[in-house]
């Protein structure tokens, strides 16, 4: 097992272009140069002493400065700490304080997050300011070679690296940890999983403070000699304009933004660009079909926790709709969470419907070996995640009799109705189908007497209205929506709101759920009429709540259902 230092100083010498953005194009040499001059500074920023953790935060969009500085701590030793620029005050100074960061290294427009933030002793570098200049220039003849000489911790492939914090749509972010060993594995394998060469550019479109950015694309290409190309967040608009300019072949990508590019307006030049592939998690089946059909470009789903504690490759004989296999040396089992019974195998109707979803969707569990290295300062979550029966990964799947694992969703998107089981992300999928809807969001709010309801959010392709009749000819035409599946309310958004990772900000649409000033129409009978939501049915429906004692969703804590208490 290799370091993600070593790939770094295999750098030093290559001329060809290796990191490229809007403004500024550096080679593979000029990169490893850079990533030498921060680490010189570091170590005089930052020196190792006892109780004193070289842990360095990132508060930056995708600008150049952050490969660079995980080149840096990486040929020094140190760790870094990915920072959500989306987070705000007490959560902000938190997760800075949480990772020990003894450095923050930020720039100009996020300047003002750290304002009245209590965070003593901490660093801080603004990377576009004369002064960050000026700091650096004394280090600009620096090697990687002379780093090696005196690091601030020895690098072995055991040490720690990143720690990344998870995506934060459900609770309070974990730090996640990552040895430079598992990452620079982790960027090999996707290098013989995907053919990457030397000749390919990686386009990073997805925030570099998450695992997706720097797992599946940054390390792949710092492992090929691949070339690199950033864009500073995710723009649906500027996506084409950025794959040709930079003859990008490669990216990464979460299922929202996919739907975000298949909603921007076709045009005849679709396919005129190099990309050949994209690989990331929770598009669907339907939204990758459209993306290749559109593009000619192939998506490739699928699924590794951001803790490495397991992992799903796809395999030449995947199915439609699954994710894969367990990779090699993993034994991964499907379990029921409250019984730790692994759940019977899937059953298909001859048009693919699953037909017990209620006993074949548990948890996905690591009983093998797994790459999982902890959490930072964290004992209780580590706990959750390891018991007897291996790494609990959080995540809802189902399995086919041939052993290809199908993805359902988070543990905390299930929903129960009616005593049956069923899971959020499966229920999208089915109603991403519609030719209306640009996004859709579906979880739990509780039911006035016991269980939950489902409720959807639809953001609507530009040009078209939410049409209730339409919309219920188009559920009762999909032979593999079950009966408790179909939305009892539907709210139509202007579009979904996020977290900083580009996925579902599902807390944020409970938290409002039937109190919401957006138009929400719901289904008072199970097969009946969708009907607009009003004042009058609002007070109605919250006399049920008000007579059972149940916070009405949207109010207190309505939140905490039993299907609905995260997202």
């Amino acid at each position: 097992m290799g370091t993600v230092a070593e790939l770094v100083r295999r750098q030093w010498g290559d001329h060809r272009p290796g990191l490229r953005d809007e403004h500024t194009t550096l080679t593979h040499h000029q990169v490893a140069a850079g990533a030498a001059a921060r680490a010189a500074l570091l170590t005089e920023l930052m020196p190792d002493r006892p109780g004193r953790e070289p842990h360095l935060g990132l508060l930056l969009d995708n600008t150049p400065e952050y490969p660079l500085w995980l080149g840096a701590a990486a040929l020094t030793g140190a760790a870094v700490a990915g920072i959500n620029p989306t987070r705000r005050g007490a959560e902000l100074a938190r997760d800075i304080r949480h990772t020990d960061c003894r450095v923050l290294v930020t720039q100009r427009a996020h300047l003002p997050l750290l304002d009245g933030l209590e965070l003593p002793g901490l660093r801080v570098l603004v990377t576009d300011t004369e002064a960050y200049a000026a700091l650096l220039a004394p280090y600009e003849h620096a090697t990687p070679d002379d780093i090696a000489a005196r690091p601030l911790r020895p690098v072995r492939p055991d040490s720690r690296f990143l720690l990344t914090f998870t995506s934060g749509s459900t609770g309070a972010p974990k730090a996640a940890l990552c040895s430079q060993g598992r990452l620079a594995a982790a960027g090999a394998s996707l290098v013989r999983q995907f053919g990457v060469g030397a000749d390919d550019t990686h386009y990073i479109c997805m925030p570099m403070f998450h695992g997706n950015a720097v797992i599946a694309d940054w390390a792949p290409a710092l492992s090929a000699g691949a070339g690199i190309a950033l864009r500073a967040r995710f723009s649906a608009s500027r996506f084409l304009p950025d794959v040709r300019r930079f003859g990008a072949t490669y990216f990464t990508y979460v299922g929202r933004a996919v739907q975000y590019l298949l909603a921007t307006p076709e045009t005849p030049d679709d396919r005129d660009h190099a990309l050949r592939l994209g690989f990331g998690t929770e598009a669907g089946a339907v939204d990758a079909a459209r993306f290749e059909a559109r593009y000619g470009a192939r998506l490739v789903e699928g699924y590794g926790s951001s803790e490495g504690g397991a992992s799903v490759q796809r395999t030449p004989d995947t199915p439609a709709g699954a994710i894969g296999r367990a990779a090699p040396g993993d034994d991964l089992a499907v379990l029921d969470p409250a019984t730790h019974r692994e759940c019977p195998p899937a059953r298909f109707s001859p048009a693919g419907v699953l037909l017990n979803a209620d006993e074949a969707v548990g948890e996905l569990v690591n009983r093998g070996r797994s790459a999982f290295e902890g959490y930072w300062r964290n004992p209780a979550a580590e706990a959750a995640r390891v018991r007897a029966e291996g790494f609990w990964t959080g995540d809802l799947f189902y399995r086919d009799p041939e052993g290809f694992l199908y993805f359902a969703g988070r543990t905390d998107d299930r929903l129960r109705v009616d005593s049956e089981n069923l899971a959020a992300a499966m229920i999208e999928h089915i109603l991403a189908r519609w030719d209306r809807a640009a996004g859709v969001a579906v979880y739990a709010i509780p039911d006035p007497v016991a269980g939950d309801r489902v409720m959807a959010a639809v953001a609507l392709r530009p040009g078209t209205a939410f049409d209730p009749a339409a919309f219920a000819d188009f559920l009762a035409a999909q032979g593999d929506l079950g009966t408790k599946m179909p939305p009892t309310f539907v709210r139509v958004v202007p579009e979904l709101p996020l977290t900083a990772t580009n996925k579902v900000h599902r807390v944020a649409l409970r938290r409002t759920a039937l109190t919401t000033t957006d138009p929400v129409w719901w289904r008072p009978a199970p097969t009946g009429p969708y009907e607009p939501f009003g004042p009058a049915a609002r007070t109605a429906l919250r006399a049920q709540y008000e007579r059972r004692h149940r916070p009405f969703p949207g109010e207190g804590e309505a939140e905490q259902g039993p299907g609905a208490g995260a997202g």
